[in-house]
């Protein structure tokens, strides 16, 4: 791999792979992504994962490849296709956590057998000394369906002996817990005189059964962390238990013996007492099982975010980099992945370390990136990826939020914050709504990590006489506090380096909870300052440091799963002022992106992360492209919005249910499903089956965001009464047959706003084309796609219409003939194949001219006239080509309903300006195949935008001879 250059994308196509859409099946679609224009396909993960699993981001085996997905021959297969066209792959690589419970992943089940002296344990983030002295030594297992003791006694736990392998275990319905070998003796000798009355005392297989014993019961205990007792109990209980498997294959007797104390410890429901033995068993394993309620409280291990069955890596360890990667990066070394995309890197220990590591695998240096790699970071608007890291750039929420801001009338703020305010009847901001949130979820789901942390800051207080009254329930507090409002996801604190960014931001954090807080001594800030920028180790002894960094980095593994919780999964349910706002990296409170701000954000890009993702929706946003581009047509149109708002209200008003003294939906929650009508509706009118599949699918949605707000239902807590009166509210608006008086006041209104949001996309995938940066596209996003979160954005994908519809559009007329057809496809704009068609012809754009768009300056275009605010145009230029954009905006200003924005007669005296070294230049649309020849007026050098927009939304214009 030395001397390897990492081959920039010109576009990447995600895909996502399961049982239902397997490598062989994206073996099959390869002509068509080539044909598209696509670089690089990129994959969801598809390493070993959950068994039925839909994402693959619950891996249990980094050793091998998702059986579902396909076989190591059909990936060698996918990428001799991609290779034939000079495409490549891009993988999603999950570094974070792997699958457990369910008793399916190996190196957990190691360290449920093993605890402590498993092979395994340090590859797990697991915290053996909790505040909670019955969890010592013990990893908690919040499982079970009820409390335990009912579980017990109910019969739902079962011990088992699989005689094949010599091993006990515990079963409870899809899980399975290893019972510690050192602990077998209790069930293999019990009542052994049955067995030498049976026998005979000096029979060779009693005395074999009890040799046995011995043995397991000299085994290192599951506490015991020493490197040679962990050798040791590694190598002599795998002997022991071939030892016993054997036994049991050749005497009858004695696995007759071991099944009836196997069944003698499944007690009987209904005898409380006859289940004693099986619970004094349980509790002396290297886990505790308990009820699923608990895990918000006590679980100590760190997951990924609140979800139990994920649980993190210690990826700092070198080993678990090693094991984990090792087929990775032999893929990379094979030329089977050309790039990778890293999950969730804000989980990580130390993220830098991580994706050092990962170029120097790949053959790199301390400077040079010879492996494209793109981070899923999360970056708030005032925070700039962080320079040292060896990325090519993040996987895009960035762009997707400040592009998606271009198409928000920020002039109408003031009108929407009252029509919310007046429909709901408050005024919600939305940074008091993120700080109860974040609040509410430390108090609830994540309760356990925050104690985790609080008991190591008090281990740390403690060891000075100045901070040694700081008690444990006064630093949780404060923490509490800091993290509710901290600024970012996260910080990256490590004992070698602080930068002013990560200074400044916990100043601002602490600063904030002294202000807020109510706590009586605000000394206690300053010393948590102090230990998050690790200051409190200046001066100190090693191992005093080493907690205190050791601290520091663990609080910034638990600020990110706050602000993921918090803010995107419970905020982003409550404030619903204009739902396309609610994105993930988002600020709901920053209503639209004006076209300066824009061409700074993508100047800044151009220069520091050329190579950067460009997405617009992925498998995690909350809701995709174009049903964002709907929604933001009503920042356009507060006027019509607050008439039908009314229209629908009064109306609708007698659908609702009462629940609990209240009307149920609340309006917020008809608020939200409002605007989530008119993003998801159909395009063309819905058949009955689609219809019906439709109101599945709204009425699903609305019980997960219901859940997520956690104001009227949660799911810790589902208000099953709550989520009926829901259910019925949505049927009844959608009910057919009859008057629908709602639908009918509905779907004209619908149709503008679909409008609109069809130009929006148009524009905003113009955009994406061309600016500084990697084009992405998520699956199916080609066509119009109005899908909401996952796993909706999850459905198939009907690719033999893609197939179709592009074969059609590749026979399109040249010439005059072309703009008549333009006509035909823009008359039946819902059928989706303009989106395509301009995909298409831009991605063609980025094939002919790789330098120009991978490399070129990016050009602010100043644009003058009536129109000006009204359009965002840029050029890209190099040494040798120049490519101008020009993407209207704001598009209910411009024209009616039923017209489309072209010509003089909308733009009027509308005019881009271009560079002057450029009047003699001829420059042709890639979509239209019309020239436009720049003019000077009044000394400047331009063209007027209703001539450049006579027949398409959107332009593309390259040097002649260049545009396809």
């Amino acid at each position: 791999v030395s001397g390897r250059q990492a081959r920039i994308p010109l576009a990447t196509y995600r895909i996502q792979l399961n049982r239902k859409f397997t490598l062989a099946q994206a073996t099959a679609l390869v002509p068509y992504w080539h044909e598209l224009g696509i670089s690089h396909v990129y994959t969801s993960p598809y390493l070993q994962a959950r068994p039925g699993s839909d994402h693959g981001y619950d891996i249990t085996d980094h050793g091998s490849i998702n059986p579902e997905v396909g076989s190591t021959a059909e990936l060698r297969d996918f990428a001799a296709a991609l290779k034939a066209r000079g495409m490549g792959q891009l993988i999603d690589v999950v570094p974070n956590h792997m699958g457990v419970l369910g008793g399916d992943n190996p190196w957990w089940l190691d360290v449920l057998e093993n605890g402590e002296a498993a092979v395994h344990a340090g590859y797990f983030d697991i915290e053996w000394q909790p505040l909670d002295e019955d969890l010592h030594h013990k990893v908690l297992l919040p499982v079970l369906g009820a409390q335990y003791g009912r579980v017990l006694e109910g019969g739902e736990l079962a011990l088992s002996l699989d005689a094949a392998r010599g091993e006990l275990g515990l079963r409870y319905y899809q899980h399975h817990f290893p019972i510690d070998p050192r602990h077998y003796p209790a069930v293999l000798a019990r009542g052994v005189e049955r067995l030498a009355a049976r026998l005979g005392e000096d029979h060779p297989d009693a005395l074999d059964l009890l040799s046995l014993c011995t043995a397991f019961g000299h085994l290192p205990p599951h506490t015991e962390a020493a490197p040679e007792a962990v050798a040791e109990r590694a190598r002599e209980k795998e002997i022991q238990k071939r030892r016993l498997a054997a036994l049991l294959a050749r005497s009858a007797d004695v696995a007759l013996f071991a099944a009836e104390n196997v069944a003698a410890f499944n007690g009987t429901p209904g005898k409380a007492e006859s289940w004693d033995a099986l619970h004094d068993l349980i509790k002396r394993q290297a886990w505790r099982i308990a009820n699923w309620r608990v895990a918000g409280d006590e679980i100590n291990y760190r997951r990924f975010a609140d979800v139990n069955e994920l649980a993190a890596l210690r990826m700092e360890a070198e080993r678990v980099f090693r094991d984990t990667h090792r087929l990775i990066l032999e893929w990379v070394r094979d030329g089977i992945a050309e790039g990778i995309r890293v999950d969730h890197p804000d989980g990580l220990h130390d993220p830098c370390q991580y994706f050092r590591r990962l170029q120097q695998a790949a053959g790199g240096d301390a400077l040079s990136r010879p492996l494209y790699l793109v981070a899923e970071k999360i970056l708030a608007g005032h925070e700039h990826l962080p320079p040292n890291w060896p990325l090519h750039g993040t996987t895009g929420y960035d762009f997707a939020n400040l592009v998606n801001g271009l198409f928000v009338d920020a002039a109408n703020e003031g009108h929407l914050n009252r029509i919310y305010g007046v429909f709901i009847g408050e005024k919600p901001d939305f940074a008091e709504v993120a700080y109860r949130a974040k609040k509410l979820v430390m108090n609830t789901t994540l309760a356990a990590e925050l104690n985790v942390l609080a008991s190591q800051l008090s281990r740390i207080a403690l060891t000075s006489r100045y901070t040694c009254d700081f008690t444990v329930n006064r630093l949780r507090d404060a923490l509490s506090d800091v993290v509710a409002g901290f600024p970012v996801y996260r910080t990256y604190v490590t004992q070698s380096a602080l930068s002013d960014d990560d200074r400044r931001h916990i100043d601002w954090a602490v600063a904030l909870a002294k202000k807020q807080s109510r706590l009586a001594d605000a000394s206690v800030f300053d010393f948590v300052r102090d230990a998050l920028t690790g200051e409190l180790a200046a001066g100190r002894p090693r191992d005093h440091a080493d907690q205190v960094f050791g601290f520091a980095m663990r609080f910034q593994q638990f600020t990110g799963p706050v602000a993921a919780k918090g803010i995107e999964d419970t905020a982003f349910y409550i404030y619903n002022r204009l739902l396309s706002l609610n994105e993930v990296g988002g600020d709901p409170g920053r209503f639209g992106v004006g076209v300066a701000a824009f061409h700074r954000a993508a100047q800044e890009r151009g220069l520091r992360w050329p190579h950067a993702m460009l997405a617009t929706s992925s498998h995690d946003t909350k809701r995709s492209e174009d049903v964002r581009a709907r929604i933001d047509a009503l920042s356009e149109m507060p006027a019509e919005w607050l008439e039908h708002l009314r229209r629908w209200r009064r109306v609708n008003r007698s659908r609702k249910r009462v629940v609990e003294g209240q009307a149920a939906p609340s309006h917020n929650d008809e608020y939200f499903l409002y605007q989530t009508l008119l993003g998801v509706w159909p395009p063309a009118d819905p058949d009955a089956a689609e219809f019906e599949r439709l109101r599945g699918r709204v009425k699903a949605y609305m019980q997960k965001a219901v859940r997520e707000a956690k104001v009227h239902s949660s799911w810790l807590n589902p208000s099953l009464e709550y989520e009926a009166a829901l259910d019925g509210f949505v049927d009844s608006l959608l009910a057919g047959g009859g008057r629908n008086y709602f639908l009918q006041d509905f779907l004209p209104f619908q149709r503008r706003v679909a409008r609109i949001g069809m130009l929006n996309s148009l524009s905003q995938t113009l955009i994406k084309l061309a600016s500084p940066g990697v084009p992405d596209f998520y699956q199916g996003n080609e066509l119009w796609d109005f899908n909401l979160v996952d796993p909706d954005n999850r459905r198939p994908v009907d690719y033999e219409l893609r197939r179709s519809l592009l074969r059609d559009l590749a026979e399109a007329p040249a010439g005059e003939a072309r703009l008549a057809w333009l006509g035909e496809l823009l008359a039946r704009m819902e059928d989706g194949r303009v989106k395509l068609y301009l995909t298409w012809r831009g991605l063609q754009c980025r094939r002919r001219l790789p330098q120009l768009f991978q490399g070129g300056l990016y050009l602010p275009l100043r644009v003058s006239g009536e129109r000006a605010e009204h359009v965002c145009a840029f050029a890209r230029r190099s040494e040798r080509h120049i490519a101008v954009a020009v993407a209207p905006r704001l598009f209910a200003g411009l024209a009616d309903a039923g017209a489309q924005p072209l010509g003089t007669a909308v733009w009027r005296d509308t005019r881009v300006e271009l560079p002057a070294e450029l009047v003699d230049i001829r420059l042709e649309d890639a979509f239209t195949g019309q020239a436009c020849e720049p003019e000077t007026q009044d000394g400047k050098v331009g063209f007027l935008l209703g001539r450049a927009l006579a027949h398409f939304p959107v332009a593309l214009f390259c040097d002649a001879g260049t545009a396809p």
